[in-house]
């Protein structure tokens, strides 16, 4: 079952990104999740670098929560995000949900980005 889940996952992703493009006036908003902690990252397809990351383990945010893999956690790395962004003068990008459900902690990194000034 587990495997049948995560393969059914990467074939969503690989469905996604062939259409989800990031460029340098709008990089892709990549979101990973595990059991433990969420990561985010901005990154330009065209030359393959990351312009900006946050997680759950960023030392800004390491230990201000309980539990670093619930849905809390989760809308502080989006609000960090949205605000590394814009210190790097980025305010659209394009959503990479990496074929995970829009639900739960994805969604809840989604919200606190939009909320805290990106726009997409």
């Amino acid at each position: 079952m587990k495997d049948r889940k995560k393969l059914a996952r990467l074939k969503r992703k690989k469905r996604v990104r062939s259409h989800v493009v990031g460029t340098s006036e709008r990089p892709r908003l990549n979101v990973f999740r595990s059991l433990k902690h969420i990561y985010a990252q901005a990154v330009e397809d065209a030359s393959g670098k990351t312009l900006v990351s946050a997680s759950t383990m960023s030392p800004e945010l390491k230990g201000s929560f309980r539990y670093p893999g619930n849905v809390e956690a989760a809308k502080k790395v989006g609000e960090l995000i949205a605000k590394k962004c814009l210190d790097k003068g980025i305010r659209k990008v394009v959503f990479d949900r990496s074929g995970y459900l829009y639900h739960g902690r994805i969604k809840a990194l989604a919200e606190a980005a939009r909320t805290s000034g990106l726009i997409f």
